[in-house]
């Protein structure tokens, strides 16, 4: 039913009352501390030895009034394995697939994933989390309302599965699979398979609580023979034996795509659940395995649409895309040939193997319409880390070895900024991190714009006009929330890449070839994928990359190198048990608090005892302003305006410092009410802090972000002096905090910020700033500095100098997705 709600009341959490929670959610561990220290000894990868040695500690110790029964390693095995059972396990079973005539035997473990989502239904915690009805939300944006994507149940093929099981629930399943390097050189390698599930919001899912991926499967690995491998025969069979493992693994689920599956939910009511996997997330070559085609080798290598592989390059064409109802047929009419030349002849008309797809499922599953563009090895590792980077790097070397200097010291003189890694130097270093790759792409143009003339470097130029263009198509597909608006214009972005990309194949000598592959292709369905599965981190194999981690851990720590899957599934086990633990004894822990503070006459049972954001908590001495909006923190001493003039003497922004200070309060009238104010030079009025956080409605998915600033002349051994966003009289400006301080004025305290602003006009900026997409900002003279109230801080920015221009600055509008579309909306007009 449609409805229509005011934004400033519309919340997506639910209202329920949360559940009485259990007494003792420890058991059949004896006491709530027998489960924390065996908690504690499996977080830490403790081995049997130290296990012994914490519970004789344990045991000398008799302080706590709680007692502690546990007595040796074995007891915490055996504790674990008791109450692993509270949670679905996991099965062994052997398959078998022929070659050459032979069964082959392969050990599979899987667990049930009817039973696992089953388990996560009932809970009265994670339960209410899901949501099972399709939305379809819009945003009034003054003019008129635009419809908004981000979870997967806000687009369309989670409507196309709802439409299609009237008066049932879609149960939406995310499948990703991979080998894990586990061992440091890769020799030992593990090939998990994660779940996630689509129903729940991307905070949980993409979590590593009880909710977030579970690894739900443990492939077996055909171990290569050189006399076979390459041979599309052996090729063939190690496909055939992983479609034969998730044959199995989607069992449970293929029993109920035709008449769904009765479910009792946390609120004792029964449900009818039809389960359907819109997703699989997968790199490019994993997605090989599952759509069964023959790869970079083949006439048709991407795995979504029949483009031929010399036509990689463009992505303005559209191609029929593939289906599964086409490669059952083709398979079948190549099977009745009657030669293998013409069966293989046949299939290489769309490029496809001739193994049965499991993962051809009417209702339940199109591995076509599932497979998704993949950001991270598609775009970091892929498209730029391997090819537009390595191009890039051709051109500076060719240049001289100035211009790569130049590049390395620009990346080292970059300001430090949260969740963005700092480089000392970037060129002739081979990265394996994605996060890295992405984070020199955010910042290569605004390093390089002048180490590459375009009268001299025409083609180096005019590459880095392509990969200006390929960091707009990236920040489009990392936005949290799509508008049919952000859509129509990323595909802009991603066509004047493509643009830019055809005149520099041209232009440069480049041949076509070198360009036709697959991850510069499949940028084309990214998009479309937005539309049908929601934003890219619903389908991001970044999440489930990072859980290898803790099998890879696990193998090291905690396995006996021989036999290894039983021992990381039974730890990875142990591990979802403890967190399922640990959920509970954290609501009972608050339970009792709300409790304890409810009967001395404090808040009531349903508030929070602490809504202090865990971010929060790590941070210097924050101090309470009044306002949601700004917090200030790591406090310094009071001082007197003398002291700090004193303390600044060669600095021109604090010149006259008492001076501007008394104008600046004597122009707000809220101030000058009761008549003329004039701050005492010695008295102590004026108390340093050198850090701020600054909350803001984030223009992306309209929640509350944070920046955490500084404005400290030592932070990690290095002065640090952040830049912001200020809103003032005239409008909107940039500028460098200098001097953060609380300043006392009669018996009222007010938050203030000494900034250098960046506002200088400037008439007609170089063409290279249009051409590269680059935001100019200019600097007043340091003496200009000026005061502003704290709470004018918009939030902070990234800003860059220009070697060539000093004084002026590029604003890095590629720092995250909320400045991203600040620059997009206001980088022309008179805003700012």
């Amino acid at each position: 039913m449609a409805q229509t709600q005011m934004f400033s009341t519309f919340q997506r959490d639910n209202l329920e009352d949360p559940p009485i929670p259990d007494t003792q959610p420890w058991v059949p561990f004896r006491t709530r501390l027998d489960f924390e220290v065996a908690e504690l000894a499996h977080e830490a990868a403790l081995s049997q030895p130290q296990i012994d040695r914490l519970i004789n500690l344990l045991h000398r110790s008799k302080q706590d009034s709680e007692s502690f029964t546990l007595r040796n390693y074995k007891d915490v095995r055996n504790t674990w394995s008791a109450i692993s059972h509270r949670l679905t396990p996991f099965t062994k079973q052997i398959i078998q697939v022929p070659y050459d005539g032979v069964d082959q035997e392969f050990t599979l473990y899987y667990w049930d994933l009817w039973d696992w989502v089953c388990d996560l239904l009932r809970d009265p915690y994670i339960g209410p989390q899901f949501t099972f009805d399709n939305q379809c939300l819009s945003k009034f944006d003054g003019n008129t309302f635009v419809r908004f994507i981000d979870e997967p149940w806000t687009a369309d093929r989670f409507w196309e599965a709802q439409v299609s099981v009237d008066h049932a629930k879609p149960l939406a399943f995310i499948l990703y699979a991979d080998k894990a390097k586990l061992s440091s050189f890769g020799r030992e390698k593990g090939y998990p398979v994660i779940a996630r599930i689509a129903n729940l919001p991307a905070s949980i899912r993409n979590g590593e609580v009880v909710g977030g991926g579970r690894v739900v499967a443990w492939l077996p690995i055909v171990k290569d023979d050189p006399s076979k491998s390459g041979k599309p025969k052996f090729t063939d069979f190690k496909a055939a034996v992983w479609h034969e493992s998730f044959k199995l693994i989607l069992k449970c689920l293929r029993l109920k795509r035709k008449h769904g599956g009765w479910v009792e939910c946390w609120d004792k009511l029964q449900c009818l659940f039809f389960p359907f996997v819109p997703i699989l997330s997968a790199d490019y070559e994993e997605q090989c395995v599952m759509s069964l085609i023959c790869g970079v080798m083949g006439k048709f290598p991407c795995p979504i649409c029949l483009v031929p592989h010399d036509e990689l390059h463009s992505l303005l064409d559209t191609w029929p895309l593939r289906t599964c109802r086409d490669s059952v047929r083709l398979l079948r009419k190549a099977r009745r040939k009657t030669t293998k030349a013409k069966q293989e002849k046949k299939l290489k008309s769309q490029s496809l193997r001739d193994v049965e797809n499991s993962l051809n499922l009417s209702k339940l599953l199109d591995v076509f319409r599932a497979l998704c563009f993949d950001r991270l090895h598609t775009h970091h590792e892929g498209l730029w880390g391997k090819h537009l980077w390595i191009e890039l790097q051709k051109w500076i070397n060719e240049t001289g070895r100035q211009a790569a200097t130049m590049i390395d010291e620009g990346f080292a003189a970059a300001p430090r900024w949260r969740n963005l890694n700092h480089f000392k130097r970037v060129m002739g270093i081979s990265f394996a991190d994605g996060t890295k790759y992405e984070d020199i792409l955010k910042l290569i143009v605004f390093v390089a714009h002048d180490v590459l003339d375009p009268e001299v470097h025409e083609q180096g130029y005019l590459l880095l006009q392509c990969i200006r263009a390929h960091l707009d198509v990236d920040m489009f597909a990392a936005l949290e929330v799509h508008t049919m608006d952000t859509l129509a214009a990323g595909r802009a972005a991603l066509g004047e890449f493509s643009r830019l990309m055809d005149k520099y194949m041209s232009e440069s000598g480049s041949e076509l070839k070198n360009w036709n592959f697959p991850k510069h292709h499949l940028a084309v369905h990214l998009f479309d994928d937005i539309e049908a599965k929601g934003v890219t981190r619903n389908f991001n194999t970044k999440p489930n990359e990072k859980a290898h981690r803790p099998l890879k851990k696990s193998y090291q720590l905690q396995t006996n190198f021989k036999q290894v899957a039983d021992q990381i599934l039974r730890a990875d086990h142990w591990s979802l048990v403890s967190a399922w633990i640990r959920y509970r004894l954290n609501d009972l822990d608050d339970y009792n608090a709300r409790k304890e503070a409810s009967a001395l006459g404090g808040s009531d049972l349903d508030s929070h005892a602490d809504d202090t954001a865990p971010d929060e908590r790590v941070t210097p001495r924050l101090e309470s302003t009044g306002s949601f909006h700004i917090k200030l923190g790591s406090r310094q001493r009071i001082s007197s305006i003398n002291a700090i003039q004193q303390a600044h003497l060669k600095d021109p922004a604090f010149h006259q410092f008492h001076i501007k200070i008394n104008h600046f309060l004597n122009t707000i009238p809220i101030i000058t009410r009761n008549g003329h104010v004039a701050l005492e030079l010695g008295a102590d009025t004026v108390t340093e802090f050198r850090y701020l956080q600054a909350n803001f409605e984030s223009m992306v998915d309209f929640q509350t972000s944070k920046d955490y600033l500084r404005c400290s002349p030592m932070f990690h051994n290095a002065p640090r002096y952040d830049s912001v966003i200020i809103r003032t009289q005239d409008g909107i400006i940039f500028g460098h905090l200098i001097f953060i301080f609380m300043c006392l004025v009669g018996d009222a305290s007010y938050p203030m910020a000494l900034i250098h602003p960046c506002d200088v006009p400037i008439p007609n900026g170089p063409l290279k700033d249009k051409h590269l997409g680059l935001w100019r900002v200019r600097a007043q003279p340091r003496r200009k500095s000026e005061f502003v109230f704290a709470e004018s801080i918009i939030r902070g920015a990234l800003l860059l100098e220009d070697r060539s221009q000093p004084g002026d600055f590029f604003v890095v509008d590629s720092v995250d997705t909320d400045m991203f579309l600040h620059t997009k909306l206001h980088k022309d007009s008179h805003m700012y």
